[in-house]
């Protein structure tokens, strides 16, 4: 069945999980060229919804499935009375099986198939059939300069079950990778197409199992979850007879000279979350900043950690890093913290003591790292974490022992038990500083109203991730601080104060 983006299944597969589906719907009596022909009835239908009154369509194919795929939407749409055309970029005479009955159908159908030269003029809908899930490495020639020719036409596209050079793994872009307008994907959901380069390659998706039913995905091991408003966890509702005391005490530490915007940012977040009580540890000088924007938080001037030693016995819940700094002050806070048998949230300059091996991580805490933070985490480069986000976020949870959110397009969500839940919502209005202090804030303050970290993550992340959509449906100019109302109220929604 068809599904728009939103009504999405769960479950997201790796390219090999995919593939071992396919071959059980085949090994359980489905013929690969009848598989062949949903797909392509399935990128049709999608392809005319997308532009009702298109009628011209260019198909660039390779010499795999996916070509295949390709060739049997150039017979629909030429029986259609399209003017169509096939440019063959892999040599058809390698076409094997299932595709080389798809090619000869074409052919039988008077679809006029040329060989790529180069520079062959593309008309119409362009339709993406070239390489399909398998690739592994970057995109060599000839394919390289026929995506590169389908991104400079300024034509609308349409991309068979993955953009060409999106890696279906990782989400990575492999050297080069077509930007699709639409993309029509089959059987199971890919990670790559959520994650990482994804959001500039895959335009507006839509999937259909091709009959795929739970039994034929059987035992085989799901690689993420994805996020979404009917799989989200929920904090409890509160009885009418709740008081402050039964929703936490979480206390924020950071806010260095010159960087006091972030640690209030944080405590906002955290107040207008649902936390029962705030308490925010920052330089002396900002006290007054803060009690004058936020009275509701108690605020504590500190010169030493020594100052903080007090309330760490008070408070359920710490959040550390927004502002934090790297110089002497932010380190003896950070250590402090790191002595303290609470849940935390380790966010910003926290994270790059961690890295630096000045401090070691306690238990029980959820960390939010952006790529930088991570790679510096993991000792690698920020190119190699976004190479493959979904390995790195996991191998940061292993070797922290933590809940890990690795933010950025497509955040990702890793426990070490081997979770992973993926967030592709958000809106690039968001790319604006102080969004990660917001989100480290409202971290907290689910961890302080019961959550596991695990579940306060996800839900904290669809939370911030929704709110910027919404906010930056204004468009560019959004301000971190105008995500915390709108964070309150999709709460709200969620999880009714009263059932």
């Amino acid at each position: 069945m068809p599904h728009t983006k939103d009504e999405l299944p769960d479950a997201l597969y790796g390219a090999a999980q995919v593939r071992e589906i396919d071959a059980r719907l085949i090994a359980a009596g489905t013929p690969g060229f009848e598989l062949m022909q949903r797909a392509a009835h399935a990128t049709w239908r999608a392809l005319v919804r997308q532009w009702p009154t298109a009628d011209e369509m260019t198909v660039l194919a390779g010499h795999g499935n996916n070509a295949g795929d390709g060739y049997l939407l150039a017979a629909m749409a030429h029986r259609a009375g399209w003017r169509v055309r096939v440019l063959a970029v892999g040599d058809a005479q390698r076409l094997q099986g299932d595709a080389a009955l798809a090619h000869a159908e074409a052919l039988a159908e008077g679809v006029s198939v040329l060989g790529w030269a180069g520079q062959n003029e593309l008309r119409g809908v362009i339709v993406d059939a070239l390489l399909g899930t398998g690739l592994t490495g970057d995109v060599r020639e000839p394919y390289r300069t026929a995506i590169e020719a389908i991104n400079a036409s300024g034509l609308p596209v349409t991309a068979v079950d993955i953009p060409s050079g999106l890696s279906a793994d990782t989400g990575h872009a492999l050297g080069t990778a077509v930007c699709a307008d639409l993309t029509v994907t089959f059987i199971a959901l890919k990670v790559g197409l959520f994650t990482g380069d994804a959001a500039d390659h895959v335009g507006e998706l839509v999937f259909n199992d091709l009959q795929a039913t739970a039994e034929t995905c059987g035992d085989i091991p799901v690689n993420a979850r994805r996020l979404h408003a009917a799989n989200l966890p929920r904090p409890a509702p509160r009885r009418p007879g709740s008081h402050k005391g039964r929703f936490g005490h979480v206390l924020l530490i950071g806010g260095d000279h010159g960087f006091g915007g972030a640690i209030l940012l944080s405590t906002e977040s955290a107040l207008r979350s649902g936390a029962g009580m705030v308490s925010l540890a920052t330089r002396p000088e900002h006290v007054p900043a803060a009690l004058t924007r936020i009275p509701e938080a108690m605020a504590l001037g500190v010169s030493s950690a020594n100052q903080l030693m007090g309330l760490l016995e008070k408070v359920s819940v710490l959040v550390v890093g927004p502002g934090l700094g790297q110089a002497g002050w932010g380190r003896a806070l950070v250590s402090a913290a790191a002595n303290a048998p609470l849940p935390q949230v380790w966010d910003a300059d926290a994270l790059n003591l961690l890295a630096e091996g000045f401090v070691s991580l306690p238990r029980d805490c959820v960390i939010t790292p952006h790529p930088g933070e991570a790679a510096r985490l993991l000792g690698i480069s920020t190119a190699q974490v976004q190479a493959d986000r979904p390995a790195a976020a996991l191998a940061l949870s292993k070797k922290y022992t933590a809940v890990v959110v690795l933010k950025g397009a497509g955040s990702l969500i890793a426990h070490p038990d081997g979770r992973l839940a993926l967030c592709h919502q958000g809106h690039p209005a968001m790319a604006t500083a102080g969004l990660g202090d917001v989100l480290a804030g409202l971290t907290g303050a689910l961890l302080a109203q019961g959550m596991d970290g695990f579940d306060a993550a996800c839900l904290a992340v669809w939370l911030h991730a929704n709110a910027g959509m919404h906010q930056g449906k204004f468009g560019r100019g959004l301000a971190a601080s105008d995500l915390i109302p709108a964070i309150r109220q999709l709460l709200e929604e969620h999880a009714p104060c009263l059932k």
